[in-house]
Order: C-alpha cells, then structure tokens, then sequence
C-alpha cells in the first residue's frame, strides 16, 4: 500500500509540474500577445542599433557583404579607431564642454524656477510668460548677433561660446524645474520661514534636496545636448583642430573613411556607449523627473 501511496504522490506531482509549465507558458503567450506592438517597435528601433555594433566588428570585406552577424569578430577596429585619429582627445574634450554645460545649466536654472515657482510678488506670472516665449525664438534668428558678439569677445576660436550661455539659465530648463517645485507644499515652506531659514537656505536645504529627480533630468538633458551638439563647435571651435569635439570630429572621421563602413560604426559605437551607459543608469530618475513636472502648474 505504500508502494501505491509512493506512486500516486509522485504521479501527482508529475502532474502539478506539468499544470505548472503549462501555466507560464500559456502566462508568456498571453504576454506576447498583449504586447505585440510593443515588441515589434522595440525591435524596428534595436535594429539600427545592433547593426551599428555588428558592422563595428566586422572587417572592411565582411562589411560590405549582407552579413548580420561578424565572423571572425574584428575588435581590433576600435583599437584602430584610437590610433588613426585623435579621438581621445576628441572624447576628453567633448565631455569637458558638456560636463560644464551641464554644470551651468543646473546651477543657473534652480534660483530662477524658485522664484518664478515658490515665491509671491507681481508680475510673476508676466515674467514666467516672457521666459517662455523665448523658447519660441529660433537659434537661427540669434545666430549671427551672439556670434558678432562672441567675436568680438575674442572667444573665437575657443571653448566659452560653448560653455558661457549655460550659466545664464535655459528657459526649458527653468519651465521644468518650476512645475516641479509647484507640486511641492507651501506648508513644508511656511513652517521653515517660521524657524527662521533665509530664502536662500531654504532653497538649497529644503526645495532643492526634495527636487532632485527633476534636476537629474534637466541634468541629462543638458548633458546630451551638449554631446550632441554639432553646430555649436562647428561655428566657434573647428578652426582649431586642438579643440574639435566628437561632432567635428566625427565628420572629418567620415570624409577620411566614407568608404569603411567598419570603420565608420565603430567610431559611432563609440560615440553612443557613454550617452547609452548614462541613461540606463539614470533612467528611474530621469522617467520620474519628467514625470513629476507636470503634476501641478
């Protein structure tokens, strides 16, 4: 009788084991089917991106073919990427100007949204309204003044024109902070103006530790315009080779090996790693900054 017992326990379990795996996949395929959309436009949109990485392992030969897969991998082509062409310094220089910008960007757009945001005095909404507006304005209708100015600053060719404008705020900068700091309690203001805190400590005790999911996005949105950024240094740095940043960088790349596909990948592939390792380690923040500045205003 317990050789039955035995039998039927395994035999039961058999059985579970079996409902089990059909529960997950039957739970995968409805999954699938929800998301179908999703994950064919995942896919439309990983596909430039794994060719990009393929072809950079590639060998020039290989790369001409229809091949979507390298063989033998060829990682000496980003060896030789370092080796044909400064592209260090390139790198070095690019993330000085947007480490910079960045810097400027945050320290010059929080006192501005403060004021616009936590503070009470007339004309506030006016001023808010004319910040705005500049947004309107394009980069082309500036272009030709700041650059006679800059000019005559005798900041041609050099990194300032780059990095200056960033410490004079971003009136996309500041809009996002000010929705932000709206959301905030007046009460958790009001009880610290009551103990006595300044309104500068209160910012940077208070309001700016509370904000620091919306100032890690507007953080990364300086960061990758500025290492995106290829007409700036083509307009103020490209005539000093010494002070050329990826942008430039990379055109001159091109006209040297327009004919390498490999080659040109790999210097793309390189060009993204930073801006791609930045985002996946910041996404949580950077989803709920953006997030969070619409949540009252």
């Amino acid at each position: 009788m317990s050789t039955m017992t035995l039998e039927n326990r395994e035999k039961l379990e058999a059985q579970s084991l079996q409902a089990r795996r059909k529960k997950r996949w039957n739970n995968f395929l409805h999954m699938v089917g929800n998301h179908s959309l999703l994950i064919a436009l995942s896919a439309i949109f990983i596909m430039p991106l794994y060719l990009v990485i393929v072809l950079s392992l590639m060998s020039k030969g290989q790369a001409e073919t229809r091949s979507l897969w390298p063989h033998p991998f060829v990682w000496s082509n980003y060896v030789t990427v370092f080796t044909a062409v400064p592209f260090l310094k390139w790198t070095l220089n690019t993330l000085f100007v947007a480490l910079m910008g960045t810097i400027g960007t945050v320290v010059s757009s929080v006192p501005p949204a403060y004021v616009l945001s936590r503070l009470q005095w007339k004309g506030r909404q006016t001023t808010f309204i004319i910040l705005l507006s500049t947004m309107m304005l394009p980069g082309q209708v500036t272009m030709i003044p700041v650059y006679i100015i800059f000019s005559r600053l005798h900041w041609i060719p050099s990194f300032l024109p780059l990095i200056v404008p960033s410490f004079f705020s971003s009136a996309f900068s500041v809009f996002l902070l000010r929705q932000f700091f709206t959301s905030i309690p007046d009460e958790i203001s009001d009880a610290a103006r009551i103990d006595g805190c300044s309104e500068f400590k209160l910012m940077m005790k208070i309001i700016v530790p509370l904000a620091k999911p919306a100032i890690m996005a507007i953080a990364l949105f300086a960061f990758l315009g500025s290492w995106n950024d290829f007409f700036g240094p083509l307009l103020y740095i490209v005539e000093n080779e010494d002070l050329w940043t990826l942008g430039i960088g990379l055109n001159a790349f091109q006209g040297i090996h327009h004919v390498d596909k490999n080659m040109m990948m790999t210097a793309s592939a390189l060009f993204m790693a930073p801006v791609i390792i930045i985002f996946f380690f910041s996404q949580k923040v950077f989803i709920e900054g953006v997030t969070l500045t619409g949540v009252k205003g």
